[in-house]
């Protein structure tokens, strides 16, 4: 097993030469230049992320990270801790939502429990478990720093995994109450965003729970001053298991050259964790949608990232960005398929 610290050294820039070669091409297609607009754009980053001058992005991979978080005790959220369990054993049967629209681009599915509160007895279920959930940020650190290294080495070996089996893309998702409110202090810690400004709704909150949930962020990151330049200390303070987990399985996909198509607020703050880790990671992210969370929009500015679709959506699970992945398809078929000028005998200006 490769170490977190030597498999970041691994991680290498995008490849210029094949996005160059891809542009060429994409220039060469039987339509005036530009005119497939952002596609074209998306084909030449495909390129890039991959060193592949003609990306196949088929089939992807869809990886449902679950944990519960002991800041739940603290009314953050509007649904109860056991919903998580309830909710892996729905997605086990084929009954979520991601399930829905993971079959519909014909993705590889999996889920993997990395510390569901209550044990998961459900086929299909992969048992990761480091602990049943987190502690409560507000009366202890959410993780030991060992624990947040080794989420982070099983979402490496997850997404290798998933890889191995013939995934092209990444999209990570996750369940888990109350996770909004540890991927809110995981920005604010790392960006020094106000809660104010960051912090949502979650899963439908009033406004009492509201209040409570900005001020238990506040009040975490005030109690164990996690360090914003050692990103694990941060995950481990204030963070969870399952974003510790999508946080490494992105930096497994960095270090495959696997694109990363990303789903919403959750999905994002993993994404930045991967990246404080190792800036290179930036390289392999797509952005697949606009979240309604209001965090959303600050980690992707803070990514520099701007997403493909924007349709008001707040579930998680990785559906935003399966909802998107048919963009990226279109792109790849775009370059593998599409004929140039001089294949389909067709006078260019």
């Amino acid at each position: 097993m490769i170490k977190l610290q030597e498999l970041l050294h691994t991680i290498e820039a995008r490849n210029h030469e094949a996005a160059e070669q891809t542009r060429l091409h994409v220039d060469q297609l039987t339509k005036p230049l530009g005119s497939l607009g952002r596609l074209e754009e998306l084909a030449v980053e495909l390129a890039a992320i991959t060193g592949e001058s003609s990306p196949v992005v088929t089939p992807p991979g869809v990886i449902v990270f679950a944990a519960d978080h002991g800041i739940a005790v603290e009314g953050v959220s509007a649904y109860p801790q056991e919903v998580t369990v309830q909710m892996v054993a729905n997605m086990a049967n084929g009954g979520a939502g991601i399930n829905v629209f993971a079959r519909q681009i014909g993705a590889l599915q999996r889920i993997v429990d990395v510390g569901v509160a209550t044990e998961v007895d459900a086929p299909g279920v992969i048992n990761r478990r480091i602990k049943a959930g987190t502690g409560n940020m507000l009366r202890e650190p959410a993780m030991t720093h060992d624990e947040a290294e080794c989420s982070i080495q099983i979402g490496i070996d997850s997404a290798w995994e998933i890889f191995d089996a013939g995934a092209k893309v990444l999209i990570v998702g996750e369940v888990g109450i109350a996770n909004t409110t540890a991927s809110s202090a995981i920005l604010a810690a790392l960006t020094g965003a106000d809660p104010d400004e960051i912090v949502g709704r979650g899963t439908g909150l009033d406004d009492a729970g509201w209040e409570r949930k900005k001020e238990a962020v506040r009040q975490a990151i005030s109690m164990h001053r996690p360090e914003a330049a050692q990103p694990i200390d941060v995950l481990g303070k204030v963070g969870g298991l399952e974003i510790g987990a999508m946080a490494g399985a992105i930096i497994g996909a960095a270090a495959r050259r696997v694109p990363v198509l990303l789903d919403g607020f959750i999905a994002t703050v993993a994404a930045l964790l991967a990246v404080r880790l190792c800036p290179k990671v930036a390289d392999f992210l797509i952005a697949g949608h606009r979240s309604q969370e209001p965090g959303h929009a600050y980690v992707l500015k803070a990514l520099g990232k701007e997403p493909l679709l924007d349709l008001q959506l707040r579930l998680g699970e990785g559906t935003g960005a399966a909802v998107a992945y048919p963009v990226l398809e279109a792109a790849s078929r775009m370059v593998n398929e599409m004929a140039t000028f001089a294949s389909a005998g067709v006078s260019d200006k």
